[in-house]
């Protein structure tokens, strides 16, 4: 299997691959996505539906959503080489060392067996302590896999969990269709960044898709980073989401943005809880607590980034005596009552501590990079703990209900 990075659309070799087959890209071959918008360029997959973007003016939360984490184009097809054509949009944080380009990943059959990149494409350069952006614009690129076995098959690509991405053309050596319905159960799943894939080293392996392929599930992945704040507009897009199985993960993005008081947060995580319910009755539905972040158990937010020595890390600025404010802890003890209270009317409601998934004994084998996200290794850990405590036999969402 081999996979190539090109400048551009126009720089591939033609003679590699004869008699190119270009087939228009179509809202229905996109999965994890619950908008497809029409560009100047292509196809932009959100993650939120267009009534939810317009009730947001945060443009943070606008770049999260738009980043494809979980959304694939998945497709059946005989062919053995792939180009795909995109303009993805990158962000760099002022002070920070820059990232390395997002990965595109092929999987055929379930197996991942490629993985690339497209160079180029817009830069968007974020200052944290001013929150000043600048957009610099940039080329589209190609991302190309080739080799692929013989025979027909289902083919994934999975885009970049952290570049907006635009795609613009796909060319095949054989006949390509939407692939149909898999039958697998469909896993919505909200939470932070660390949901959404930072530091994971590519899209399938971030910790929900590795879940979801150890569960044998279809993943919608509305992990949104920095931006898990029970916000009503991300509940209501859930409530409106078919689905068979329903997780939330809670407490860190409403910590560090010191955006409530312990009074609000209850009656806030009822209502989300509440619209959910609305149209999901008695799908189960698993509320999960903050993995280990020991700048923000016991102390609260706000949080702030620290580029002290050329290296992003960050700390929380609160006053750890302040008890009406939020820390970890009091979110995890919350929500512990929370699912208790509601699960003597809803037995399909479940509580994970998050804790279970990285804990302190994990901490001083895998710190934390940055203070906040974990690293590539624990992504996988966390992965395979979700998906022995959720999908195994005697889990929340065990198959059949076993």
């Amino acid at each position: 299997m081999n996979s190539q990075l090109n400048d551009g659309p126009d720089a591939r070799d033609e003679a590699s691959v004869t008699d190119w087959i270009t087939t228009p890209l179509e809202p229905r071959m996109f999965r994890g996505a619950l908008d497809v918008e029409r560009t100047a360029h292509g196809l932009l997959p959100h993650r939120l539906p267009a009534w939810a973007r317009k009730q947001f003016p945060d443009p943070n939360l606008a770049m999260m959503e738009a980043q494809p984490s979980g959304v694939r184009l998945v497709l059946r097809t005989r062919a053995t080489a792939v180009e795909l054509d995109a303009l993805p949009t990158k962000t760099v944080y002022q002070g920070a060392p820059p990232l390395p380009d997002g990965s595109y990943d092929l999987v055929v059959d379930g197996r991942r067996i490629g993985r690339t990149a497209v160079p180029g494409g817009n830069v968007v350069t974020i200052d944290l302590t001013t929150q000043t952006v600048v957009t610099r614009p940039g080329p589209p690129g190609t991302a190309r896999f080739t080799g692929l076995p013989a025979g027909e098959k289902d083919i994934e690509i999975w885009l970049p969990q952290k570049e907006t991405t635009e795609l613009i053309a796909l060319r095949t050596d054989a006949p390509v269709e939407a692939a149909p319905d898999s039958g697998r159960r469909v896993w919505l799943h909200h939470g932070s960044s660390i949901s959404h894939g930072t530091n994971a080293e590519g899209p399938t392996e971030t910790w929900p898709a590795l879940a979801a392929a150890r569960g044998g599930v279809e993943l919608i992945n509305l992990g949104f980073g920095g931006n898990a704040l029970l916000d009503p507009f991300v509940a209501r897009a859930m409530r409106d989401t078919p689905a068979d199985l329903i997780s939330l993960k809670l407490g860190i993005n409403l910590v560090n943005h010191d955006l409530m008081r312990v009074r609000a947060f209850a009656p806030a995580v009822h209502g989300f809880l509440d619209t959910i319910r609305d149209g999901h009755p008695t799908t189960p539905l698993l509320v999960v607590s903050s993995v280990l972040c020991p700048i923000q158990e016991h102390t609260p937010g706000p949080g702030a980034p620290d580029f002290d020595g050329g290296k992003l890390r960050f700390r929380a600025l609160g006053d750890p005596s302040d008890r009406s404010r939020l820390t970890l802890t009091i979110i995890r003890e919350q929500l512990a009552r929370i699912v208790d209270q509601r699960a003597a009317d809803d037995p399909n409601l479940h509580y994970l501590d998050g804790l279970v998934l990285y804990g302190e004994a994990d901490f001083a084998e895998l710190p934390l990079p940055d203070g906040i996200h974990p690293d590539a290794a624990t992504h996988h850990r966390m992965g395979e703990r979700f998906a022995e405590r959720a999908f195994a036999a005697g889990g929340p969402f065990a198959a059949g209900g076993e």
